[in-house]
This record gives C-alpha cells, sequence and structure tokens, in this order.
C-alpha cells in the first residue's frame, strides 16, 4: 500500500474520535461534515438530513461563512444528485457536477461547483442522510473528476462510521428527552402533593371557621384570615407548577439555573428545608452538566424520600477548570458495613457511573446518625 491510503486511514481515524466526542446530533453533523472535508481536502462539505416532505430537517455546511450561507436562501429540496443518493442509496462521483442530466441549478448566490463526490449515510436500509463534497483542491485531470477511487473508499468509510455516530446521538438526545420527561413527571407529581395537603388543610380550617361563627366569631375570624393564608400558598404552588414544570432545562437554561429551579421545587414540596449555592461555575461540557444534574437529583431523592433528613443542602463550586458538587443531609444516615446493599438501594451505582463516565469521581461519607454527604468532582473541558 503507498502512503497516500496509509494518511488516509489515519485521517479517518482522527474523524472517527472526533465524531466519538461528541453526542448532540448538531455537532455530530458538523463533526462529519468538517471531517469529511479536510480528509478529502475539498473546497467545499454538506450534508443533509432528509425530512418526510421532500425537503431536510437539517443542513450543514463546511466551507462557506455564514453571510454566503445566508445570501444563498432556503435550504434545498431533495431534487437532483441529492434525491439520488436519498432515492438510489448509491455513491456518485462526477467530473462537472453541472453537466449530469440530474443537475436541476442552484441559487444565483451559490458556489461555483465543478467536481463532485457524494455518499450516502445509511444505518442498514433507512437513508439517514447525504454527505457530499464539491471542488476537490488539486489539478483536476481533463475530462475527469478530482475525486479519486481512493477518495471514494475513504469516504464510503467515514459514512459508515458517520451513521454509527449519528444514530448513537440521536437514541442520547431520545434518552434524555424521556429523562426530562420523568423528571418533570416526578416534579408534577411532588407538587401535586404539596398542592392536595394546603387544600385539604384549607378545607378543614374553612370547616372550623363554619362552626365557630355563631358561638365565637373571634377565633372564626382568626381562623378566616388562615384560611386566606393557606389559600395564598396554593395559588402559589400552582404558579409555581406552571412555571417550572415547562419543557426547559440545561440546553436552555444551563446547571445553576436548572439546579437552582429545581430545588425551589422540592424545598416547597417536602418538610425538610431544601437549600442550593453556587459559587464561581463556569458552564461544562454537554456531557458533564448532565451528569452533574443526574447526580444531584438523585442524591436529593435519597435525602428526601429515604433519610428521613430536616434539612438538605446542595452546592456547587468551580474546582480549578471544573466543578465540584455536594449534597448534604441531617438524615438518618447509613453503617459503611452496609455500603454494598445501600449503594444499590441509594442509586449509589448509578451516581459512580455517571460521573466516572465523564472523566470524574463521586464520594460518600455517612454514618448511621449522622447523615450523609455525596460529593461529584468533575474535570473541566
Amino acid at each position: 500500500m503507498t502512503n497516500g491510503p496509509r494518511s488516509g486511514f489515519t485521517a479517518v481515524s482522527t474523524a472517527l474520535l472526533a465524531m466519538s466526542r461528541h453526542l448532540e446530533v448538531r455537532d455530530v453533523l458538523q463533526t462529519i461534515v468538517v471531517s469529511a472535508r479536510e480528509l478529502l481536502d475539498a473546497e467545499y462539505a454538506a450534508l443533509g438530513v432528509p425530512d418526510d416532505h421532500g425537503g431536510f430537517a437539517q443542513f450543514v455546511v463546511d466551507g462557506i461563512d455564514d453571510e454566503e450561507w445566508k445570501a444563498i436562501g432556503p435550504l434545498p429540496r431533495q431534487h437532483g444528485i441529492l434525491a439520488a443518493m436519498l432515492q438510489e442509496a448509491t455513491p456518485q462521483r462526477l467530473g462537472d457536477v453541472r453537466q449530469d442530466p440530474r443537475f436541476e441549478g442552484w441559487p444565483a448566490a451559490h458556489p461555483e461547483m465543478s467536481d463532485f463526490i457524494g455518499m450516502p449515510v445509511a444505518d442498514g436500509d433507512e437513508i439517514l442522510g447525504a454527505l457530499f463534497l464539491a471542488n476537490k483542491n488539486c489539478p483536476k485531470p481533463a475530462g475527469g473528476c478530482a475525486f479519486t477511487a481512493e477518495d471514494e473508499q475513504l469516504l464510503g468509510v467515514l459514512a459508515q462510521h458517520a451513521a454509527i455516530a449519528l444514530t448513537n446521538a440521536r437514541l442520547y438526545e431520545r434518552s434524555r428527552e424521556l429523562t426530562i420527561a420523568g423528571e418533570r413527571a416526578r416534579l408534577a407529581h411532588e407538587l401535586h402533593d404539596a398542592v392536595s395537603q394546603k387544600l385539604f388543610s384549607l378545607r378543614l380550617t374553612a370547616q372550623a371557621a363554619t362552626a365557630l361563627v355563631d358561638r365565637d366569631p373571634a377565633r372564626a375570624k382568626d381562623e378566616l384570615h388562615q384560611v386566606a393564608r393557606l389559600a395564598a400558598e396554593a395559588a402559589d404552588e400552582l404558579s409555581a407548577a406552571v412555571v417550572e414544570l415547562r419543557p426547559a432545562g440545561l440546553d436552555e437554561d444551563g446547571l445553576v439555573a436548572t439546579l437552582r429551579t429545581q430545588i425551589k421545587v422540592l424545598d416547597r414540596a417536602h418538610a425538610a428545608r431544601v437549600t442550593f449555592d453556587a459559587q464561581g461555575v463556569r458552564a461544562l461540557p454537554a456531557a458533564q452538566e448532565e451528569a452533574l444534574l443526574r447526580v444531584a437529583q438523585e442524591a436529593l431523592h435519597n435525602a428526601l424520600r429515604h433519610s428521613g433528613a430536616g434539612a438538605v443542602t446542595v452546592t456547587l463550586c468551580r474546582r480549578g477548570q471544573g466543578a465540584a458538587l455536594r449534597v448534604s443531609d441531617d438524615g438518618c444516615g447509613f453503617k459503611p458495613s452496609a455500603v454494598r446493599r445501600a449503594g444499590r438501594h441509594l442509586g449509589l451505582v448509578s451516581m459512580r457511573d455517571r460521573a466516572s463516565g465523564v472523566g470524574g469521581r463521586l464520594t460518600v461519607v455517612s454514618e448511621p446518625g449522622k447523615g450523609t454527604t455525596i460529593e461529584m468532582e468533575v474535570p473541566g473541558g
């Protein structure tokens, strides 16, 4: 084998490693396009993910700046060469895309392209997208395509792994959506419990006031003041449910704001006092923020449901380029000798897995009658 293919496969390996570092679909798509353009040394690269209406749900480009992209106009439709790759699932390598009978033109602001290579990105029989590049940065052979058969082979390898990376990213996003939905349902249940308790107290107090109206008006008046107070608290709880159970989260609000919001809900929904403090926390990679949030939620669930704690404190602070999370309660704690059993019961194994999965570490300190402290530290990105 010549030096060219060896260096090419080294570049493919580098591209695959880059793709594996991302979990968000948009980031994976962008990494695929950038990697393909660098791998084949092309002027332009793009990847379109089709929708069910003849267009593209997502379309990512490299080699065109924001102003040029804006001038080109709306996303392309599934036509011409793009449609062929999506429908026929076959690679395309052309000396001049403009001369192909399937070519249907492009907008006035679209850059001129001649030699062209396209590759479907497929997962089994499902076509996930069309990856294509144009204008290889090298002398073009007379009447031929600057992209070679070797380029097509390398792009095919990249496309196969791109399908895996894209599928994994979709599964991750779906899993996160389900997790967020489950968390919202849990918070809704806790708010429902809190509001139900308020309304039950409100009903009893109103009944007491009714019974006292004739024989003890002064006490009846006090009970009615209590009714007003409980009604106001119930209204506040319902207002919180509307605002704080919206489908927002890490992506929109960031880790600190998301934790602060959820802890406010928990503080109102439980008898225990739940507090939060954040100091100097910087933005972290999405996977690390996700892990910190899930560990905090699990630790809070344990403290509020199982420990009998009267107070739970959550702190998040900067630690070097990373962050440190601490969840402490004054509950019943557990015996260190029973840590294996407690670990299963309290979800400590999954918390440790989340920490190690992002390069962090988890420590647990607990004694019977002296509460529990869970700390998680993650490095910076």
